[in-house]
């Protein structure tokens, strides 16, 4: 007989084009500047490879089939809210997030001063410690779309495990 699953590992990567008039999100932060992500929700590709990485974990469809864009109620619609709606999604399938450690690329602007704020929202929104959450960031020096300040990038790994049942 096999042993009992109980931990599972997920892992994701998301890009999105950068264009004027839009807002930059990233981890549920407005960052100023000059041009934002393209996309049919806020387009916050760190929430969004979150968010796939937790739903491929737990055995389920990804984001896109959770949350289409072809359907208008995701229309501009916010990522922490998607965010919550996954944990939601795992938490019945009785599992528990144990961390998340993620990885943005951009080559502009600069992100080290919103990571503390983006670790915050996922946190928030997965019910953890602030401490379960890594947000780094790196340049593509100059490479392909993301170094010509096209794009920016996500990747994200996650833990889940399953909780034990309340006696």
């Amino acid at each position: 007989m096999p042993a009992k699953e109980s931990m599972r590992i997920g892992h994701s990567y998301d890009i999105h084009r950068l264009v004027s008039g839009r807002p930059l999100i990233l981890g549920g932060v407005q960052i100023p500047h000059e041009t934002g992500l393209l996309g049919h929700s806020d387009a916050d590709c760190l929430l969004h490879a979150i968010a796939d990485a937790l739903l491929g974990a737990a055995g389920l469809s990804d984001i896109g089939q959770q949350f289409p864009d072809t359907d208008p109620a995701y229309q501009g619609a916010d990522s922490q809210v998607l965010l919550q709606k996954v944990h939601a999604l795992i938490t019945q399938k009785g599992y528990c997030v144990v961390n998340i450690d993620a990885t943005l690329v951009a080559q502009a602007p600069k992100l080290a001063p919103y990571l503390f704020a983006m670790r915050q929202n996922i946190a928030r929104c997965l019910h953890i410690l602030v401490e379960a959450i890594n947000v780094k960031v790196r340049t593509h020096e100059g490479l392909d779309a993301i170094g010509n300040k096209e794009a920016i990038a996500a990747w994200a790994v996650c833990l889940i495990d399953q909780r034990e049942p309340v006696q």
